[in-house]
């Protein structure tokens, strides 16, 4: 059974505002899932419908098996979410935050306690468990966020942006543990982003989601050979369209090749970056070149027109 099921699943609120349009995917039991796009693309409302707090209007998901409209008890007790925002009582113990969760959900205190010692340890929180948790650092307090997640022992873990407003070295520390996940029982994770770098890293498959469409989906890997092993890149003076169809014209670029703005992206498949580079010189439209391996961040450009960093 896969963990996760959509069909064509739409959110519009209020006022005709059509968050997620008729999205399809799913996540097989193990996996890690990511949805990569910028704010506002869609990915919140998504999570937000799996994990039943946001009511679909269109379509339908399921989760271990179980509707979330129609069983969304069922569905609930099947995962949990680590928000955007921090959800921790911060004039509590680390400790007490996971007694208090693992109590709502049913977890027996014996084995609360137990599963809170096993989660410090793995999540780095063994010193840090029984202070208060106000008196931790932003990445310490994320990683109780995690823990809190996991006391319950979800079958599917949701982590909505969790690294966003951490700084680079604990942003990185973080990405480390959830890293480690990865080496739990069949616990699947559902991960947004908008940073390449954690879909690349973390995720086996990734769905770009642009304006509340899934424009592409697939595993990093796959993406990015899409575009070949490298890329060239040139900034043109005048005629972008023209200098685009003579380089289709001498076969250095092909169909998958765009422009935005003065700017033209050529994918290389079966051209050397320095054959390609020689031929833009031949043909007169030198001006700052550069090559380089492609990144999601070019796939993202060529499906939707804009840089993900831009649209963030």
């Amino acid at each position: 059974m896969n963990a996760i099921e959509v069909t064509k699943l739409g959110k519009t609120y209020p006022g005709g505002v059509e968050a997620v349009k008729s999205i399809d995917f799913e996540v097989a039991a193990g996996e890690v899932f990511g949805l990569l796009g910028p704010n506002g693309a869609g990915k919140s409302t998504t999570v937000g419908m799996l994990t039943t707090t946001i009511t679909p209007t269109a379509g339908s998901a399921r989760l271990a098996g179980f509707d979330v409209a129609e069983e969304p008890l069922s569905a609930r007790r099947m995962s949990s979410v680590v928000f955007q925002e921090p959800v921790i009582d911060r004039s509590l113990t680390g400790r007490r935050n996971l007694e208090i969760h693992a109590r709502l959900w049913g977890v027996e205190p014996r084995e609360a306690e137990a599963r809170t010692d096993e989660l410090a340890a793995t999540l780095g929180l063994t010193e840090l468990v029984d202070r208060p948790a106000g008196t931790l650092s932003g990445g310490e307090r994320r990683r109780l966020e995690i823990a809190r997640a996991l006391v319950s022992q979800p079958r599917v873990l949701f982590l909505d942006e969790p690294t966003v407003g951490l700084d680079p070295r604990i942003r990185a520390e973080l990405l480390e543990v959830i890293a480690s996940l990865r080496n739990r029982t069949e616990m699947t994770v559902l991960l947004t982003t908008h940073y390449l770098d954690e879909a690349e890293r973390l995720c086996d498959r990734v769905a770009i989601i642009h304006a509340g469409r899934i424009v592409a989906l697939d595993t990093p890997a796959v993406l990015l050979a899409q575009l070949g092993r490298e890329l060239v890149e040139l900034r043109v003076d005048g005629d972008v369209t023209g200098a685009l169809a003579s380089l289709r014209d001498r076969g250095v670029a092909g169909g998958d090749a765009f422009a935005v703005g003065s700017r033209l992206t050529v994918p290389l498949h079966d051209t050397s970056s320095g054959d390609a580079i020689a031929a833009i010189h031949d043909l007169g439209l030198a001006g700052a070149i550069s090559a380089r391996q492609p990144t999601l961040d070019d796939v993202y450009l060529r499906l939707t027109g804009d840089t993900l960093a831009a649209a963030a």
